[in-house]
């Protein structure tokens, strides 16, 4: 068989993870959903168990991919004009609900233009091939997205045109500022808005007062990219995310409709000349397919909701739920990163114990996320909960007397 010896080579390379520490589990397959019910909000099924399992590692933080008024909005849409596009945008695969929900998305956001994209991730891949250039420096934060990372290898940005900040560390990227070599044109400072890892975010109106005396120095600009995938509709006073919490704004902004919104898909929202730019030169919105009229009209429809007093309800509930959870840990002794949005990081700093309490946990019926090394530096390692708008208060304490039940 032609595959034999690349097989027999996956293997080994595979083994070689496990041995590593950075092999992922199998994955666990979600087969129901049981809606809210006496006073606890939803459950879930998985195969090969008979437990209902509250998620609590879910990036739904405002809880509306169940929603009746998103699914009948898909479904409308997609009856009307089919499961899938047919082709790429530049091969009439444009329909009206991909350029309805751009103009919803920019709106939100508050930026002139938007452009979607099928991921976020591939959002970026496609910024940075839009806006790299053979004279371009990229400077970006060490505990940046994979995605970020991935950007800059795929846009070919050379290591001599690129350097990294410690996380949050202004005054270093104050010197990385200042030691941008002479023949560049353009500087992209670029940042997560939240950290996925540990709920932290981009203190951007302090950011952008150290940009501020290096903004004339290039002649094609000094730039700030954001990706706050974690942080809009999840927080803020209104849900637009860091720019609002920071009462600051970054030039480009990447987003999801795959976390706070629950649907699907990516953007990119900026100047109009950004997004044509991206329009004729991000190989991952050229050459390939763009998102369902199903996706688009159930992100417009999550956006309308969020743009609503509802939406305000939500934030409040989803405020209320972290601060209690917040609070119960801290009550529990349990060390955590202080912040206001919902990703609330434990860090257990071992290893076998972040094991064990994952485990612990999942007996329990709650899911949440261990982050041990190498996906984390020795000593930080981390069980991460992400709260949602539909976890109740007798989620909460239900999950924080499990936490007090942990032996260790």
């Amino acid at each position: 068989m032609s595959l034999a010896r690349l097989n027999q080579a996956l293997v080994a390379e595979v083994k070689a993870l496990e041995a590593e520490g950075r092999a992922k589990a199998p994955e666990r397959v979600v087969v129901g959903y049981v809606p809210p019910r006496d006073g606890f909000g939803p459950r879930y099924r998985l195969a090969g168990s008979d437990k209902l399992f509250l998620r609590m590692n879910s990036n739904s933080y405002l809880s509306l991919s169940h929603d009746p008024r998103l699914l009948e909005a898909a479904d409308r849409a997609t009856r009307e004009l089919g499961v899938g596009p047919g082709a790429v945008r530049f091969i009439d695969g444009t329909f009206s609900y991909h350029v309805e929900l751009e103009k919803r998305i920019a709106a939100f956001v508050g930026k002139p233009a938007a452009k979607i994209f099928n991921a976020a991730y591939t959002a970026n891949l496609g910024q940075a091939l839009a806006l790299s250039s053979p004279q371009t420096f990229w400077i970006g934060d060490e505990l940046n997205h994979n995605s970020i990372i991935r950007a800059m290898r795929i846009a070919g940005v050379p290591k001599e045109n690129r350097a990294i900040y410690k996380h949050n560390d202004l005054d270093e990227l104050a010197q990385r500022l200042a030691a941008v070599p002479s023949g560049i044109r353009r500087v992209v400072v670029i940042f997560d808005g939240v950290f996925s890892m540990r709920g932290d975010f981009t203190p951007l109106a302090e950011l952008n007062e150290v940009l501020a005396p290096h903004r004339d120095r290039f002649p094609e600009g000094l730039v700030t990219v954001m990706d706050d995938s974690h942080g809009v509709g999840a927080y803020g006073v209104t849900g637009r995310g860091t720019e609002e919490h920071a009462g600051a704004s970054c030039d480009v902004l990447i987003g999801t409709f795959g976390k706070a919104f629950g649907v699907n898909g990516g953007f990119v929202a900026s100047s109009p000349e950004v997004i044509e730019a991206l329009r004729q030169k991000a190989d991952t919105y050229i050459y390939s397919n763009p998102l369902g009229v199903g996706d688009c009209a159930a992100a417009c429809e999550a956006i309308a909701i969020a743009d609503a007093p509802e939406g305000r309800e939500r934030l409040a509930r989803l405020r209320e739920r972290t601060q209690q959870f917040r609070e119960g840990v801290a009550k529990l002794g349990w060390e955590t990163i202080p912040g206001p949005h919902p990703i609330v990081p434990l860090l257990v700093r071992d290893t076998a114990k972040a094991r064990r309490l994952v485990q612990h946990l999942y007996e329990h019926g709650v899911l949440a996320v261990g982050l041990t090394y190498p996906v984390v530096p020795r000593g930080e390692e981390t069980i991460r909960f992400q709260i949602n708008a539909a976890h109740t208060p007798a989620d909460i304490a239900y999950v924080l007397e499990v936490l007090e039940r942990f032996s260790g």
